[in-house]
């Protein structure tokens, strides 16, 4: 490879450089195609020795991959991946060239092969209970992994391992975070026949919208099959007689990072560039709205010329999934963006990841679908049958493409249909609770109204099983408080009372050793999977106890459920505890923090409240919703606490 020539030079200069070489089996290039005339890991170091580096250091996630018979170059040491910041650390340290090599397999071919049964697929699977899920952003901080996914939740944002996409790496759960439950089945689980949807209706043919020698553009993120859709589309154009020119993306890619697509089709030879030029696009695919919303991207489009298919799902970039403080934008914004460079009443737009996971278990079926509904759209010039046929002879995933193609159709020619469909995310906090006489009671003493009502309702029943009822009058009656002053000083609005009712729980329902227990033992995954794995599963919490922690343990504990269980139950029974002299729990900083906060955030609104006016109404809102940065466990609680408190001085509090 030409980057050997960098190393020769640097070694020539005499320069003090750490070159970092990423060893993933797989040219890089949309598809995973083999290395040609790759060596060996153990054979790089000894060429790498050669050319002068000084120190070399292997990094994997396998360290006893290589067996005892690997010809390493001297000096060479293999480390664990956990220690990367460690072997950087040594190896800036050492004059000369150095050299550190990360030898871990592409997550995205890693999980073609596993789909295809050429690698083991590992039996457990790693799911979040949501509602200990504090959406801190720390597993996808320790993971950097793109299936590790925020969502947005009654109770704010949360994080969920995306199942269909997931690796099986396993590095999410050194997040700082008890919310962490693996599960193995006890028996075979069904075999994945992804569902047996199928359109079982005659589709009428559409109108053709576009010209018959049509130029279309697609965009996309890496490892959902951009590249397969613009080879299924021109070999669907071949079959119908038609002529085309392609062109693929074929820098750099990467699960989730941005793919491109161009192709042409024509009914008479063409000569042309393969390239789809600005504003050329006839038919625009958005496979990913971000990607589809980018000034390079929508810079393909033209106002009276393009019509555009694109997938509304929101799929978080890198940012997002590390930083709490990145949100994804608002989805109306980036329609209004597409529809301003393109024929907005031709438009079509759909939620095609939720589409292809509820229908066909599999996100990977999202692309066809938007295929299907550009077809029945009119956007593409080539008939239904050759595409279908060309699905066949990609010959990978047939059924369930095909029918991801006739179910895209079937959203255009009926959008109704779809509408009542959801699929139930395993883990996801439930928002939705049955009233005792007491709770009513409770909720009816407030006298709120609309939004304001549902948030108390929701809670209340939390809170009573948190604590007590008292606990639960306590928050309603300084809710009610807020409420009336807001009417009172500016008529008519809202917010300020809702924001109060989300965040005095949030910080009056602090999530103790107690109430850990109690979100656990209410969110019963054995129970969720059980349709999935009759046999059962085995299902292990991932702890980390202060207790432990504070000894000195450094790994979070693997306990299992059944026998577990009997001991979330007892902390159950002792939560009354909480903040008492007796309270077990009750003595490390970040316990007497949270605890101090609920009273302290009081006092702040109490203040806001005291000159609140029309003028001041925005500061005492923005006010009211800062304890949302106040996320996490432990030393990330109180990070964020600080951060909370330096914003509302900000504010001038």
């Amino acid at each position: 490879h030409s980057g050997s020539l960098a190393i020769r030079q640097a070694v020539a200069a005499g320069t003090n450089v750490t070159y970092k070489i990423l060893y993933n089996s797989a040219v890089a290039m949309t598809g995973g195609q083999d290395a040609a005339g790759a060596m060996p890991v153990a054979d790089l170091t000894r060429m790498l020795e050669a050319e002068g580096a000084k120190r070399i250091v292997v990094i994997t996630d396998e360290p006893g991959k290589y067996g005892k018979g690997a010809r390493w170059a001297s000096g060479v040491e293999v480390w664990h991946r956990d220690r990367l910041d460690e072997a950087q650390r040594l190896l800036r340290g050492i004059p000369g060239v150095t050299v550190l090599l990360y030898d871990q397999r592409c997550a995205a071919e890693k999980r073609r092969l596993r789909k295809r049964g050429k690698l083991p697929d590992p039996a457990m699977r790693v799911f979040i209970n949501e509602a200990v899920c504090e959406g801190c952003g720390d597993c996808g901080v320790k993971s950097n992994c793109l299936s590790v996914q925020p969502v947005e939740t009654e109770f704010g944002r949360k994080t969920q391992i995306h199942q269909s996409s997931c690796n099986k790496d396993y590095s999410c759960l050194r997040g700082d975070c008890p919310s962490f439950v693996t599960v193995v089945p006890l028996g075979t689980p069904k075999k994945r026949e992804r569902k047996t949807f199928a359109v079982d209706q005659p589709l009428p043919e559409p109108a053709l919208k576009v010209n018959r020698a049509a130029s279309i553009f697609m965009t996309g993120i890496g490892g959902t099959g951009v590249v397969t859709v613009n080879q299924i589309l021109g070999t669907a154009a071949l079959l119908d007689g038609k002529q085309v020119r392609g062109l693929d993306q074929t820098g750099l890619s990467q699960k989730g990072g941005p793919v491109v697509s161009h192709l042409k089709i024509s009914d008479r030879p063409i000569d042309v560039a393969n390239k789809v030029s600005a504003g050329e696009a006839d038919c625009y695919l958005g496979f990913d709205i971000l990607v589809a919303t980018s000034p390079q991207s929508l810079d393909h489009a033209g106002q009276d010329k393009t019509i555009a298919v694109v997938s509304t799902s929101k799929v978080p970039t890198g940012a997002m999934v590390t930083s709490t403080d990145v949100q994804f934008p608002e989805t109306q914004g980036l329609l209004v963006s597409i529809d301003r460079v393109t024929r907005k009443d031709d438009n079509v737009y759909l939620d095609a990841l939720g589409l292809a996971e509820t229908l066909f278990d599999d996100h990977m079926a999202a692309n066809l679908l938007v295929l299907g509904a550009a077809y029945q759209a009119g956007a593409i010039p080539v008939s239904a049958a050759a595409i279908e046929e060309a699905i066949v002879l990609n010959g990978v995933s047939v059924q369930m493409n095909t029918q991801a193609f006739r179910a895209g159709r079937m959203l255009v020619v009926d959008p109704r249909w779809a509408a009542g469909l959801r699929k139930h995310r395993i883990g996801a906090v439930e928002s939705t609770v049955a009233l005792t006489a007491e709770a009513r009671a409770i909720v009816e003493k407030s006298g709120a109204t609309g939004e304001l009502c549902r948030l108390i309702e929701i809670r209340v029943p939390e809170l009573i099983a948190y604590q007590d009822a008292g606990y639960a009058r306590e928050y309603v009656d300084f809710v009610k408080r807020v409420a009336a002053a807001e009417q009172a000083a500016v008529p008519g609005e809202t917010r300020l009372a809702e924001a109060v009712a989300r965040y005095l729980f949030k910080l009056m329902a602090y999530k103790d050793e107690y109430e850990v227990a109690r979100l656990h033992l209410k969110n019963d995954l054995a129970a969720q999977l059980a349709d999935e794995y009759p046999g059962g599963v085995e299902v292990h919490y991932q702890l980390h106890p202060p207790l432990l922690r504070a000894m000195g343990f450094q790994n979070k504990l693997k306990l299992g459920k059944r026998w577990f269980d009997t001991a979330f139950r007892a902390l159950v029974a002792m939560r009354r505890l909480r903040g008492t002299a007796l309270d077990p729990f009750g003595k490390p900083k970040v316990r007497r923090v949270e605890r101090e906060l609920i009273g302290e955030y009081r006092t702040l609104i109490e203040k806001a409240l005291t000159a609140l006016s029309p003028e001041s109404y925005e500061r005492a809102v923005k006010l009211a919703n800062l304890p949302d940065v106040i996320r996490g466990y432990e030393d990330i609680k109180l990070r964020n606490v600080e951060r909370f408190r330096h914003e509302v001085r900000g504010l001038g509090f």
